[in-house]
């Protein structure tokens, strides 16, 4: 069954066609990020008009590369984006899909965001030994999709059941990574350049050397040496009104961490003003550059050490198979050290995407959609865009 998925839920526009829920036959991302990158993160307005300008040749060009590989080739399902993500830039997927859907007489099938991103590690390309077991083999299983916009721990009984056991209570872990990056003047996105100024840190070596940390792996690290400002992990108190009846040990805050590197800036800087926003606080002054690397390792330890240790707690509370991880913060190379850890340690099979699938792609949609389709045909054609949807959400 070939299916063809769309995703505009943030800033890339994708299309991508699956064969059978995991062999990718074509993928086509058109990502936004220089057109964000001046304002420092996603402006919605920006975003919708870019992918109302790029779909239709996005769409065209994932048709195309399908048709080359298979030549007479049929798309028997339409799969789309419908939350959560930014309400402007889903419904151009979503109405983009059901034109498209109409026009070929097929079905549509509505699939949540958050719970494709977990579908990812199940991919492979077409042409390429399939390396990946069949989904229903890994159940049950521990999800955890993390990403710029979600920090979600997700126990999954059976494949398409989900049920979100843990999660952040405001930041994502790509949004903490966003602003602390925004604050030390390292760009955007946050996340990779983060990632790099750490690892080069810890291996002694020039954070600008991008080509030469590439494929490095990182060193051994026990603890942080003295004298760096150690970040809190945001653990929360049991009894918030903000876990909405979730275990506290299993949810993570990364509000007082991005919080407490402000101040570390603004202490060593000589800023004053506690009412300082970001964006005051590095106008007013910055780190000295030599003090940055050793900095964003130890901020970068807070936000790793907390996924790893929520995620070990979760993988307590019952006989999991595999720990499955999904998002685009799943690249960061640290994460990916300290989850394999966390996966040995409970005995579980770590199943993390092939890189190029880690951030928002179509093929997830598209994959996603074979194995759950419990919004399809005319309740999808019907469905509406759902922002704030969660996994194991119903529109």
């Amino acid at each position: 069954m070939n299916i063809l998925g769309i995703e505009s839920s943030c800033d890339e526009t994708a299309c991508a066609v699956v064969r059978d829920g995991r062999e990718v036959l074509s993928s086509v991302v058109y990502t936004q990020i220089p057109l964000h990158r001046p304002y420092g993160g996603v402006v919605p307005e920006v975003a919708s008009r870019a992918h109302i300008e790029k779909i239709a040749g996005v769409i065209a060009e994932a048709q195309n590369r399908f048709r080359e590989k298979e030549p007479g080739g049929k798309i028997d399902a339409v799969a789309v984006t419908y939350g959560p993500g930014l309400a402007s830039s889903l419904i151009v997927g979503l109405n983009a899909a059901k034109g498209i859907a109409s026009g070929l007489g097929v079905p549509l099938i509505g699939v949540n965001h958050i719970e494709a991103h977990l579908h990812t590690p199940f991919l492979f390309d077409s042409g390429s030994p399939c390396a990946t077991p069949d989904p229903e083999e890994r159940m049950p299983a521990l999800g955890l999709a993390v990403s710029g916009g979600h920090t979600s721990w997700v126990d999954m009984p059976e494949y398409g059941r989900y049920e979100i056991i843990g999660q952040t209570l405001d930041d994502a872990a790509g949004e903490a990574f966003d602003k602390a990056a925004k604050l030390l003047g390292l760009g955007y996105p946050g996340g990779p350049v983060m990632d790099r100024y750490a690892k080069a840190y810890w291996l002694g070596r020039d954070p600008s050397d991008a080509a030469g940390l590439r494929g490095v792996p990182y060193p051994p690290i026990k603890r942080l040496p003295d004298g760096l400002p150690e970040f809190p992990k945001g653990h929360p108190r049991q009894g918030s009104a903000a876990l909405s009846g979730l275990d506290a040990d299993l949810c993570v805050s990364f509000s007082g961490l991005k919080t407490a590197l402000l101040r570390y800036v603004q202490k060593v800087s000589g800023a004053s003003g506690a009412g300082d926003s970001f964006a005051e606080a590095a106008a007013k002054g910055a780190l000295p550059k030599e003090m940055v690397p050793a900095v964003v390792a130890s901020y970068q330890e807070a936000i790793v050490g907390a996924i790893a240790d929520r995620t070990a707690r979760a993988l307590r509370r019952r006989a999991y198979r595999a720990l499955i991880v999904g998002g685009g913060v799943s690249l960061n190379g640290r994460l990916r050290v300290k989850l394999a850890e966390v996966a040995e340690s409970a005995g579980v099979e770590l199943m993390l995407a092939a890189p190029g699938n880690c951030g928002d792609n179509a093929a997830m949609i598209a994959g996603l959609a074979f194995y759950r389709r419990n919004i399809a045909g005319d309740a999808a054609m019907k469905v509406d865009v759902h922002p704030s949807l969660e996994a194991g959400d119903e529109p």
